[in-house]
């Protein structure tokens, strides 16, 4: 069974409910080791009126201790997130893990806590000096994004270097290659509607074709599709076709994807030295530590995803 550390999140948020409330769950599936400290454990289990199991891992010395103000955004909460991300990045490259899943952060409490990273994936590529990909999908579709976090008014210039397009598409092969089904392709969109239609809408996707070609000539054969029409990319018969998409942009891949599957959906960083996943939801503080029940589909899932 492999051992895994977890990074509890934001601790104003939901993440810490969701850890005592799917403890016997996940042990089904994983070693876990909590990144939290007794003190603040026990501070979030009273205010959750959730008890603490017997089996409980945690480790020492994650950071300053703080009072937990539910539902708030705090440089003292994001301070403790952070290092609780970073405790595991630390025992995973000790090697004392055999991957991490990460817990939802508030960005806003990371930047209060003079936390230069936007989020985890942006973390973990200056850890390791490697260019993760976030991939986030659940069994039944993943979707792969080229670019993430940049302004739509970019996407273009970077769907037209070539180069750096192919080197990402052989790099998620190579991260994916042992999860494909027989004889399985990948969906790689095109960024235009009805994909250029010939160049009368654009012309990108001859950088993609371009792109595609390269790639195939590393890894050896064909494994993408030509450009997808990204409008119909999606369709039952395609998901059918394709379980691994490669969406050009963020909200191309996003939007579907969070339509169909938004509660079971997970986000794994790939091309890295370790495997690392997280839930695909943020830290609900409308609901954080007023007695609700949670879903805890996407947390499940991430962590099953280690066993796959």
């Amino acid at each position: 069974m492999k051992k895994i550390a977890i990074s509890v999140g934001d601790l104003n948020g939901i993440g810490i409910q969701l850890i005592l409330e799917n403890h016997e769950e996940i042990k089904k599936y994983i070693e876990p080791i909590y990144c939290i400290d007794e003190v603040m454990l026990q501070e979030a289990s009273k205010l959750l009126g959730l008890p603490i199991p017997s089996d409980f891992q945690t480790v020492n010395r994650v950071a300053k201790r703080f009072t937990i103000e539910p539902s708030k955004v705090t440089k003292e909460a994001g301070v403790y997130s952070f290092a609780s991300f970073l405790k595991a990045v630390e025992l995973s490259k000790q090697q004392e893990v055999d991957g991490i899943m990460t817990l939802p952060i508030h960005k806003k409490a990371w930047e209060m806590a003079g936390v230069s990273f936007k989020g985890h994936t942006d973390a973990l590529r200056e850890f390791f000096f490697a260019p993760a990909i976030m991939m986030l999908g659940c069994p039944k579709m993943y979707v792969a994004l080229y670019t993430e976090h940049i302004p739509l008014s970019q996407v273009v210039k970077e769907v037209q270097n070539v180069e750096k397009l192919s080197i990402f598409l052989i790099d998620f092969y190579e991260n994916i290659e042992d999860k494909l089904e027989k004889d399985e392709t990948i969906g790689l969109l095109g960024v235009n509607p009805h994909a250029g239609d010939d160049g009368v809408l654009g012309n990108e996707e001859q950088y993609i074709v371009k792109a595609r070609e390269i790639a195939h000539k590393t890894i050896g054969k064909e494994v993408y599709t030509l450009p997808l029409v990204p409008d119909v990319a999606f369709t039952p018969k395609s998901r059918k076709q394709h379980h691994h998409f490669v969406a050009m942009y963020h909200d191309q891949g996003l939007a579907p994807l969070k339509a169909l599957y938004f509660d079971e959906g997970i986000n794994i960083s790939l091309n890295l030295p370790i495997v690392r996943t997280s839930v695909d939801h943020g830290t609900a503080f409308d609901i954080a530590y007023r007695g609700v029940k949670l879903n805890n589909l996407s947390y499940i899932n991430a962590i099953k995803y280690f066993t796959t």
